[in-house]
Formats: structure tokens, sequence, C-alpha cells
């Protein structure tokens, strides 16, 4: 919920904020009256109606977030943010090409990073691990369009060096 009181000397009362569709949402509910503090029965009903506005502005952010899903998912190339092609120098100066998650779960309200090894999986396997992956902590749906569209995602570069990432650091 983002209803939050303010009691200072310029305001007192409610404010509601969300962002909607890259957009601020700020509103301001006071809790005075002609210079004086509203009763406590007041003060309940006012802040209902700033509680129902940020329902409001809540529904409104899931619905545009539902609408975007699909072009949050891909950068203009058609890759998928947050899945990345990886050749990893492990401790032992092995190169393991990996497929390599970072996002935001939305399952778990937190930072995720895995990886799958395409040597371990095969490159078809590591994909679908990754998209499974992908696609559970974004809560989207097998058998959706969005779900076909990122399984159809597979990087044509897996094989070739696209970014190393150094499984230790150098020594000075």
């Amino acid at each position: 919920m983002s209803v939050k009181l303010i009691d200072n000397e310029a305001f007192y009362g409610f404010r509601v904020r969300r962002t909607v569709n890259g957009k601020l949402y700020q509103e301001y509910y006071s809790l005075k009256k002609d210079g004086k503090r509203l009763s406590q029965r007041a003060t309940k009903i006012v802040e209902n109606k700033a509680k129902v506005r940020d329902e409001e502005l809540r529904q409104e952010q899931i619905k545009s977030k539902e609408k975007r899903k699909a072009e949050l998912c891909f950068h203009p190339d058609g890759s998928v943010k947050g899945i990345s092609y990886l050749v990893k120098t492990e401790k032992s100066g092995t190169k393991t090409p990996i497929f390599q998650i970072g996002i935001a779960s939305e399952l778990e309200s937190k930072i995720v990073c895995t990886s799958f090894s395409v040597n371990a999986h095969g490159k078809e396997q590591a994909w679908k691990k990754a998209v499974e992956s992908y696609a559970e902590h974004k809560k989207i749906r097998k058998g959706t369009k969005l779900y076909k569209q990122l399984m159809a995602a597979l990087p044509k570069t897996v094989g070739k060096k696209k970014r190393s990432v150094r499984g230790r650091k150098k020594k000075k």
C-alpha cells in the first residue's frame, strides 16, 4: 500500500503515491478543515477515501504491466531481457558456456540470479530451463503466446564467444 500519513508544518493528511506506466500519481487528502484537525471519525473517512484511490491506482498498475509484459521482456533486437549467454571461466581455467538469468522475481519479490550450463544440458535444453525459470519468476504461464516467443528467442550466437565472466578475481 502506498498511502502515507504526513504530519509536518506544511501538511497534515494522507498522501497516495504510485507510478502507472511511467507516470507518477501523487494525491493528497487533507485532515484539516478551517485550520483545525478533523475528528477521529472524519479522519477514518478520509483515510478510507485515500485507500480506495490507492487500490484504483494499484489495479491500473497491474493492468498496465500485463499489457506491456511482452515489451518488457524483450530488447529491441529480439533478445530476452534478463537472460544472457556468457562464457564463464572457472577457477581451473575451463571455459563454460552458460545461459545466466538475472531478474527481479515477481514470485519471490527479490532479485534472482541463476545459470544453466550449455555443456551439461546442451544448447536447446539449457535455453529451455532458462526460459522455464524466467517464466516462473515473471509469472508467465506456459502455453501463452509470450512463453512461445521466449522459447523461440534462443540466441543464434551460442557457440561463439559473446561475453566472458571470470570465476575468481586476478591477484595483484
